[in-house]
């Protein structure tokens, strides 16, 4: 069975929530494929947003392109609505001074029906993401 990005808008995933919000560097950015676009933060933090897939997958891999992200925490629902989130990962990033921050967290294959991708502390004031990719196959097809 082909991996598939389950956080693509093409592949059926939803943007249930975002903290900040600009008009110009909306959340749905983030799940459009490409990395020239991006959601930013309006500053303080922590900042969270949560990408609701549109079935139970099974994941292997979680990536994040950003930037001036310091520390992230990663997290997963198997619930039918975005509720009874545990932990999956925290990590303090490196910070990559004019380059895009690029983490791959290989994970035993596991099943989520969201992730909460929570952005603890920044490099800055601000932050952006520009793609998030979680490969996976179905776990019912």
């Amino acid at each position: 069975m082909r991996a598939v990005d389950w956080c693509l808008s093409s592949a059926g995933a939803a943007l249930v929530l975002a903290t900040s919000s600009d008009e110009q560097h909306p959340a749905e950015n983030m799940a459009d494929g490409s990395s020239e676009t991006f959601w930013t933060t309006t500053g303080m933090f922590p900042q969270e947003f949560i990408i609701g897939f549109p079935k139970c997958v099974k994941i292997s891999k979680v990536a994040i392109q950003c930037y001036l992200v310091r520390t992230l925490r990663i997290e997963r629902s198997v619930s039918k609505d975005p509720v009874g989130f545990e932990q999956c990962i925290e990590k303090d990033l490196q910070h990559t001074e004019g380059q895009l921050q690029m983490e791959e967290f290989p994970l035993p294959d596991f099943q989520a029906t969201y992730l909460r991708f929570i952005i603890k502390s920044a490099f800055d004031h601000f932050v952006s993401v520009h793609r998030v990719i979680a490969e996976g196959t179905a776990e019912n097809p």
